[in-house]
């Protein structure tokens, strides 16, 4: 077996998990990750690791040249972009792709301070009706959409503590004040804690599952009556048995992959 044979791509602790039941079954593969923090992250995994984006059709060669056997899709639930361009990459090279999803936590969740939306331009419609101090748990990415659908808005931005997120905060002209750089996930404690330090008046998140502190973000919020948006996750670009929603799946999923090797 090569490192190119598997191919497994995202820089998130999902990843880092797959990879680990990778080591664990004596399989040779390669972590693609986008960034350092990604590739941090990784740990002491024992596959090959290559950092940086891929376009398309760069994925497409990287598949080609190294004659790649299976692709596992283990990027943010997020990753909507990514997804669909990996998903694209492996219709083109005719390799087998699965998804690894991690499973939502508290999906059944009503509340009358929670507002449930596909979209960022959704939340910031329903955001303009609930106060003028709007907290953003949703990563660095889309500072720059954030600022335009707020604008007039006090945004605060709950954010990873490095270098170029920093930079991506002030370009988009996060003050001093306004910028809260730490890594999670946090416990409900802590967030019901910082939540009165910023004086939130909205906070705006994502369904990330237990990884991403989820249920430790929401239910704080709403005990404190402050209205919580929550931006639903994207269709996966896979379904079926390629789908994979757990840890165990993707280990019964491997034995599967490997007893056709």
């Amino acid at each position: 077996m090569r490192p190119g044979d598997v191919l497994v791509i995202g820089g998130t602790s999902d990843a880092r998990a797959i990879c680990q039941r990778l080591d664990a079954a004596g399989v040779c593969y390669t972590l693609s990750v986008a960034t350092p923090t990604g590739q941090h992250l990784a740990g002491d995994i024992r596959g090959e690791v290559r950092c940086g984006r891929m376009e398309p059709d760069a994925m497409l060669r990287w598949l080609n040249d190294n004659q790649t056997r299976w692709v596992v899709d283990a990027s943010h639930p997020y990753a909507e972009v990514v997804s669909q361009n990996i998903a694209a990459a492996c219709r083109r090279a005719n390799v087998l792709l699965s998804r690894y999803q991690r499973p939502e936590q508290l999906p059944e969740l009503e509340h009358p301070l929670l507002y449930k939306v596909a979209s960022i331009d959704e939340a910031c419609k329903v955001a303009h009706g609930l106060g003028q101090r709007v907290l953003l748990t949703t990563g660095s990415k889309d500072l720059a959409r954030w600022r335009a659908g707020l604008a007039g808005k006090t945004l605060l931005a709950r954010v990873l503590p490095v270098a170029d997120v920093m930079t991506q905060c002030v370009e988009n002209g996060f003050g001093v004040g306004e910028i809260y750089a730490m890594c999670g996930p946090f416990s409900a404690e802590f967030n019901a804690a910082f939540y009165r330090q910023c004086r939130a008046d909205v906070m705006i998140t994502k369904a990330s599952g237990a990884e991403g502190g989820y249920q430790e973000k929401v239910q704080p919020c709403l005990d404190a009556g402050i209205p919580c948006i929550v931006i639903t996750r994207p269709q996966p670009a896979v379904s079926g048995e390629e789908l994979l929603e757990s840890l165990d799946a993707f280990s019964q999923r491997l034995l599967r992959w490997l007893a056709t090797q």
